[in-house]
């Protein structure tokens, strides 16, 4: 492929903000095409990517300068908006999760074809994740046995001005933050096999706290608290945690510890952070510099990835294997924490490859 990869753009909420940010300094992304229900909104992206057009959704599917489709709608729409992609003859990369379920995530692998599918979260490509995960392949803690991952808020409904997707199906804090900490768990330490649940919802509806909706009530539609118990084919077992029925905490965010170490991982839903090490008998954790992923990375680094990969010849590493796998360990956790007992993860998916230090 020569020349950049033509990026059309569907959905320009808050988190494409961030995408335009990234875009703009990267010669390899060119920005076409903008649409959103709201055509307001995407004339208003026009000022972060000025050489794009502000089209309705059908007409930024059908431009032939539109070489993939960045799939930034609500979770509901995401399967039905990356079919229509595929359908057009377009690359597709979305936002988490890749669908709402791993039927409908199925179904648009089989549509694909030779196109590519790529899917957030790309925070794993940084320094953060790649360090911790080199340190861990180069033996740094010795055989991992063990993990535990957490993230816990009081949910998003303070700060968030429009916050109910979060709290509908497709919503909740393990479909909403556990793509960042599954994905950097597998590439930590292998898929997952196995999984034990529980779930629970604190309370049946949630107040809006800020914006022009303050003190609007809305109805909770998904649970809003998931224990769970990882079992990876590595061997290795995590304790993972996501809640939005938490005020506070004082836990870290990963950590994976092995047989002769354990290793602090930074926050997965950043792009670097201090990677800490720690051996028997040493009074401290030590900091390990920056051994590997995209130095300065920001949100869009799966897209840019992706356009290399075409480039390259390779599989790009935001890959929809990996997202299948990591949406299928969620809906298996939520299922075995409403049923009890343990659940097989029906897929696998290879680990993608590692990214070297390397400036994006």
């Amino acid at each position: 492929m020569g020349g950049p990869l033509n990026v059309g753009i569907v959905g320009l909420g808050r988190i494409s903000g961030a995408y335009l940010r990234t875009f703009a300094a990267l010669p390899q992304i060119e920005v076409t095409a903008l649409a959103d229900l709201d055509p307001a909104r995407a004339e208003a992206a026009r000022a972060a990517a000025p050489g794009a057009r502000a089209l309705p959704v059908a007409d930024l599917l059908a431009a032939p300068d539109v070489d993939l489709v960045l799939n930034l709608t609500v979770p509901a729409a995401h399967a039905e908006v990356a079919a229509a992609a595929l359908a057009a003859g377009k690359h597709v990369y979305g936002e988490k999760p890749l669908a709402l379920d791993t039927a409908q995530a199925r179904e648009l692998l089989a549509a694909a074809g030779e196109l590519r599918v790529g899917c957030a979260p790309d925070t794993v490509l940084g320094t953060g994740t790649q360090t911790a995960r080199k340190a861990v392949a180069d033996g740094l803690i010795g055989r991992p046995v063990a993990a535990n991952a957490v993230f816990v808020s009081p949910g998003h409904e303070s700060w968030h001005p429009d916050p109910e997707f979060y709290y509908r199906p497709g919503g909740g804090p393990l479909l909403d933050m556990g793509p960042y900490y599954l994905s950097a768990l597998v590439h930590l330490l292998g898929p997952v096999e196995r999984v034990l649940g529980a779930t629970s919802r604190s309370r049946p509806t949630r107040t809006i706290g800020s914006g022009p909706r303050a003190g609007t009530v809305f109805d909770v539609e998904v649970d809003t608290h998931v224990a769970g118990i990882l079992v990876h084919t590595s061997g290795a077992i995590t304790t993972l945690v996501t809640s939005f029925d938490v005020v506070a905490s004082t836990q870290p965010r990963i950590e994976v510890h092995g047989s002769a170490g354990s290793l602090a991982v930074p926050d997965p839903n950043g792009f670097d952070g201090e990677v800490r090490l720690r051996h028997p008998g040493e009074p401290d954790w030590t900091v390990l510099p920056p051994s590997a992923g995209y130095v300065g990375a920001a949100r869009g680094a799966g897209v840019a990835d992706l356009a290399a990969a075409l480039a390259e010849g390779r599989p790009h590493r935001a890959s929809a294997d990996l997202a299948l796998h990591v949406l299928d360990v969620m809906q298996t956790l939520l299922a075995a924490g409403r049923s009890g007992g343990a659940r097989e993860v029906e897929t696998a998916c290879e680990v993608p490859q590692p990214v070297a230090l390397a400036q994006l």
